[in-house]
């Protein structure tokens, strides 16, 4: 695997974490958008990557427009799936209670796999908006502030990254902000 190089859009198996393709290349790995496991960095001399289709990288460097067209025909391939994100082992069959501070009020019972998937979809949904941001006609400044909005809004929900398996799917606010 060393000595072959694969360009963006290659589409590879990976023993753990399935089939998944190319999205980017670093200096010693390659960004891997894996169908159910998300984007992963895979270090490009890892020996057990299986290549399903290569796409070479030409010698010269790559233009936006090449990218943006690989890019696009890999989506294109996998919309049809959409990333799955695991939940903790240990919340699997669990129940959140929201018991009311009026007593004469019945709690709600509400399972949290149910609410991990809304969790999910928020998440989602903020990088959906996020992205849309970035890609509007706005002027820089309202870009970023926009943009504090959204990572404000992450930070308001890493209460629930304890919820989420792998470390990267979870929240991430301003950091020492």
């Amino acid at each position: 695997m060393a000595e072959l190089l694969l360009g963006v859009g290659s589409r590879v198996r990976h023993p753990q974490f399935g089939k998944g393709a190319v999205v980017q290349i670093r200096s010693d790995a390659y960004e891997i958008c894996f169908i159910e496991n998300g984007v992963r960095q895979i270090l490009r001399d890892y020996e057990g990557l299986e290549v399903i289709e290569l796409v070479e990288t030409p010698s010269d460097l790559a233009t936006y427009e090449k990218i943006e067209k690989s890019l696009v025909r890999v989506l294109r391939r996998f919309s049809d799936v959409q990333e799955t994100v695991s939940m903790g082992g240990k919340w699997t069959g669990g129940k959140m209670i929201l018991i009311p501070g009026d007593l004469s009020l019945k709690e709600k019972e509400v399972p949290i796999d149910a609410f991990f998937h809304k969790i999910v979809m928020l998440r989602d949904r903020l990088r959906v908006l996020e992205a849309r941001v970035n890609a509007s006609n706005l002027t820089d400044e309202e870009k970023v502030e926009l943009q504090q909005y959204v990572t404000r809004c992450y930070g308001s929900l890493t209460t629930f990254n304890v919820l989420f398996k792998n470390k990267e799917d979870q929240f991430v606010g301003e950091k020492g902000a």
